[in-house]
C-alpha cells in the first residue's frame, strides 16, 4: 500500500482529506506541525507528502527545504497563498504540485493518483531482478540463476524465461510468445519454434515451472516477484 504524509494543521480539513485518501486505498499519516511531520517522515517513509504552507511552528516551505536535503519524495503544497511569487518559490524548492485553497477534493485525489502512478513506475524501474522460487533473473547483467548456480541460456531462452516470469499465472499462447520473443527482431520463425524452445528451456531450468495448457498455450505456475 502506498503511503502519504499529510501535514495540515486544520484538524477538520486534515480529517476530511485523510478519510478521502484512505477510501482511495492509500495509507495516510496525519501531522499537524512541521516537527511532527519530520518525525513521521523518518518513521514511515512516505511515497508522497501533502503539506500546507502556513504552519504553527514553521513555514511549509522551510519544511520542504529540509525534506529535499534528504529525499526526492513527491510533494504537493496546499495553501491559501495564490500569488505567482509564492508558486514560483514552492516549485523552486522542489514541489511537484501546488493547490490553492479552497480546492476540490476530487482535484486533489486526481493529482495524488497521477503522482502515485509516477512513484510506482519509478519503483518498478529500480527493480534489479525478478524471482520465482529458486529461479531468478538479474536485469542488470541479464543472467539467470537457479539457487546459486547460473543457468546456461541463449539470448532467446533468456527472453522466453523473462516473458514467462513477468506474466506468471497467465496462459501465454504460441502467437503471443512469437510476437514478444521473436517478432521484435523481425526474424522468420516456423511453427515448431515455440514448442522446441519451450522444451529446451524446461530442460535447462529443471522442475515443473512451465505447464503446457492443451489447445491454449503455456503457463508459468509459480508467483514471480520483482525485487
Amino acid at each position: 500500500m502506498q503511503k502519504i504524509l499529510l501535514l495540515e494543521d486544520d484538524r477538520n480539513l486534515n480529517r476530511g482529506i485523510s478519510l478521502k485518501l484512505e477510501k482511495e486505498g492509500y495509507q495516510v499519516f496525519s501531522a499537524f506541525s512541521a516537527k511532527e511531520a519530520e518525525e513521521l517522515f523518518d518513521a514511515a517513509g512516505p511515497d508522497l507528502i501533502i503539506s500546507d504552507v502556513n504552519l504553527p511552528d514553521k513555514s511549509g516551505l522551510d519544511f520542504c527545504r529540509e525534506i529535499r536535503k534528504k529525499s526526492q519524495v513527491y510533494l504537493i503544497f496546499l495553501t491559501a497563498l495564490d500569488s505567482e511569487v509564492d508558486m514560483v518559490n514552492a516549485y523552486d524548492l522542489g514541489a511537484d504540485d501546488y493547490i490553492t485553497k479552497p480546492f476540490s477534493l476530487l482535484v486533489l485525489v486526481s493529482k495524488v493518483h497521477a503522482l502515485m502512478r509516477r512513484a510506482r513506475q519509478a519503483g518498478e524501474e529500480q527493480k534489479t531482478e525478478i524471482r520465482s522460487g529458486e529461479i531468478r533473473v538479474s536485469y542488470q547483467d541479464m543472467r539467470a540463476y537457479r539457487g546459486g548456480e547460473e543457468l546456461s541460456l541463449s539470448k532467446k531462452e533468456l527472453q522466453l524465461l523473462l516473458y514467462f516470469m513477468e506474466n506468471a499465472g497467465q496462459i501465454l499462447s504460441k502467437e503471443q510468445i512469437l510476437a514478444h520473443v521473436w517478432d521484435v527482431d523481425g526474424q522468420f520463425v516456423d511453427d515448431n519454434t515455440v514448442p522446441v524452445n519451450v522444451s529446451r528451456l524446461k530442460r535447462k531450468i529443471g522442475g515443473e515451472w512451465i505447464q503446457n495448457v492443451r489447445g491454449m498455450g503455456y503457463l508459468w505456475i509459480q508467483e514471480s516477484v520483482k525485487e
